[in-house]
C-alpha cells in the first residue's frame, strides 16, 4: 500500500463508520417496533460477542498491564454501557432529527477534551471546519419533520446529550489506548463482550418485556446491529482514531445526520428540501476543511 493510500484509509474507514452508525437509527426503529429496548441492546451485544468467537486471533499476543485496566474499564463503561442506555432512552422520547442536533455537539466535545487531555492541537482550520459542520448538522436536523413519536422531546434530548458526553469520553480514552499499542479490533471485541455482560441482567428486570413472538424484520434488525454495526462501525472508527488525532476523527460524526436523511429517502421514502441539501453541503464542506492539511499535533501523553 503506497503512502497516499495509507493516508486515505483512516478517513475512508471513518466514513464507513458514519454510514453504518447512520443506518443503525433505521435498524433501531425497526427493532424497537416489536421488542423492548433492553432486549434489543442486550441481543445486539451478544450477537457481536458471538461474531468475535470466530475471530480468535484478535486476542493473541495481547498484553494488559496493571495501568491498562482502569482506562479499559472506563472505556467500556462509557461506551457501550452508559451510551446505549442513554441512546435507547433518547430514541424512545425524541425524534431522530432533534437527536441529530445533539449528536453534532460530540466532535466539539472530543476536540476540546483531546486538547486538554491528549495534547492535540486545535488549529484554526479544525475549529472553523467543525463550526461549519456543526451548523450544517443542526440546520439539517432542525429541517426534519416533527412526528408524534416524540412524547417528551426535552427529556429525550437531555438523554441524547448525556449519550454524547459518553461518546466524547470514549473517543478520548480510545485514543489513549491505541497509543499504548492496543489493536482497534481487540478494543472492539472488548466492548462487545463487556456490553453483553452489562446488559444481560437487564433481560430479567421487571420492567423489561420479553419477546412473546418472532418478528422477522425486528430480528433481522438486531442481527444487523450486532454483526454489522457493532463490528463494522466500531471496528472502522477505532482504526481511524488509531491513525489520526481523536478530534479530527470525531468530526466525521457530523456526517451521521446527513447519511440518516439519505437513508430515510431511500428506505422510508422521505424527501429532502432545498434547505436540507444546502445543510448537507455545509456538513461535507466543514468535514473537508477540518481534515485539510492538519497533520501537526502535540504528542499525546
Amino acid at each position: 500500500m503506497n503512502e497516499r493510500m495509507s493516508g486515505l484509509l483512516p478517513h475512508a474507514t471513518l466514513m464507513v463508520a458514519s454510514i453504518l452508525w447512520a443506518s443503525s437509527f433505521v435498524a433501531l426503529k425497526l427493532a424497537f417496533a416489536n421488542y423492548d429496548p433492553m432486549v434489543v441492546i442486550a441481543c445486539r451485544m451478544m450477537v457481536g460477542s458471538l461474531c468475535f468467537i470466530f475471530i480468535p486471533h484478535v486476542f493473541r499476543g495481547v498484553t494488559i498491564t496493571r495501568q491498562d485496566i482502569k482506562p479499559l474499564l472506563l472505556m467500556v463503561l462509557v461506551e457501550p454501557c452508559l451510551y446505549f442506555v442513554f441512546e435507547a432512552k433518547a430514541l424512545m422520547l425524541t425524534t431522530a432529527s432533534q437527536a441529530g442536533v445533539i449528536t453534532a455537539l460530540c466532535p466539539l466535545m472530543v476536540s476540546v477534551g483531546a486538547f486538554f487531555i491528549l495534547g492535540e492541537r486545535l488549529t484554526g482550520k479544525i475549529i472553523t471546519g467543525m463550526i461549519i459542520s456543526i451548523v450544517g448538522a443542526c440546520w439539517l436536523s432542525l429541517g426534519g419533520e416533527i412526528t408524534e413519536s416524540s412524547p417528551n422531546p426535552a427529556l429525550g434530548n437531555f438523554f441524547e446529550f448525556l449519550a454524547m458526553i459518553c461518546a466524547a469520553g470514549y473517543g478520548i480514552i480510545l485514543k489513549q489506548l491505541t497509543n499504548r499499542g492496543f489493536h482497534p479490533l481487540f478494543l472492539t471485541a472488548i466492548q462487545a463482550f463487556a456490553g453483553s455482560i452489562f446488559f444481560f441482567p437487564a433481560l430479567f428486570f421487571p420492567s423489561t418485556v420479553l419477546p412473546t413472538s418472532f418478528e422477522p424484520v425486528s430480528a433481522l434488525a438486531i442481527l444487523y446491529l450486532g454483526a454489522v454495526v457493532t463490528l463494522g462501525a466500531y471496528g472502522c472508527y477505532n482504526y481511524g482514531v488509531s491513525k489520526i488525532p481523536a478530534g479530527q476523527a470525531s468530526s466525521y460524526i457530523n456526517l451521521i445526520p446527513v447519511f440518516t436523511v439519505v437513508m430515510g429517502m431511500v428506505v422510508l421514502g422521505e424527501t429532502l428540501s432545498f434547505q436540507q441539501y444546502l445543510a448537507c453541503t455545509l456538513v461535507f464542506g466543514g468535514i473537508f476543511l477540518s481534515q485539510h492539511k492538519t497533520r501537526k499535533t502535540v504528542p499525546a501523553v
